[in-house]
């Protein structure tokens, strides 16, 4: 009589495996929270830097007789205005995501953490490539620029 009926013990296992992934997820979820957070953070300080850019290619320190100045600047104002549109797009895949990872806790399937796990490391993908391409595109600006900036220093000094 002390012994208990069959079905019960599973369910007693379950539940002490249940808890323990209970703080094992919560953990998880901890550090998603967090990478996501120091994404918007990149992305939004970005925003700063994009604005300085524009501000740099609407000034007047390009000299009007640079070869191909007009077709650059054109090329250079089309990218960062895309390159915008990506942050901001990107930006609300990161809110939707993170919107999502509240289930993550209360969810006990596999599956479906499994799913989550996958699209934050698509989404993962998709912020570095982005970084990668924004240093990439500002570094080629602020090269150009001050190559510009340089000659027109040297022809003011002679």
């Amino acid at each position: 009589m002390n012994e208990l009926p069959k079905a019960s013990k599973p369910l007693i296992i379950y539940t002490m495996k249940d808890t323990y992934n209970t703080k094992e997820q919560s953990k998880k979820v901890e550090e998603l929270h967090s990478e996501l957070q120091g994404w918007k953070s990149n992305l939004n300080f970005f925003e700063d830097e994009i604005i300085f850019i524009d501000h740099l290619l609407n000034s007047y320190v390009f000299q009007p007789n640079t070869q191909n100045l007009f077709e650059r600047l054109q090329d250079y104002q089309y990218r960062i205005k895309k390159s915008t549109s990506s942050k901001i797009q990107l930006l609300k895949s990161i809110t939707e995501h993170e919107k999502k990872i509240g289930g993550m806790i209360e969810s006990t399937d596999e599956y479906c953490d499994l799913q989550y796990y996958r699209k934050h490391d698509a989404l993962k993908a998709k912020v570095v490539a982005y970084i990668s391409n924004f240093r990439e595109l500002k570094s080629e600006i602020f090269n150009y620029a001050g190559g510009i900036l340089k000659k027109r220093k040297q022809a003011s000094n002679s």
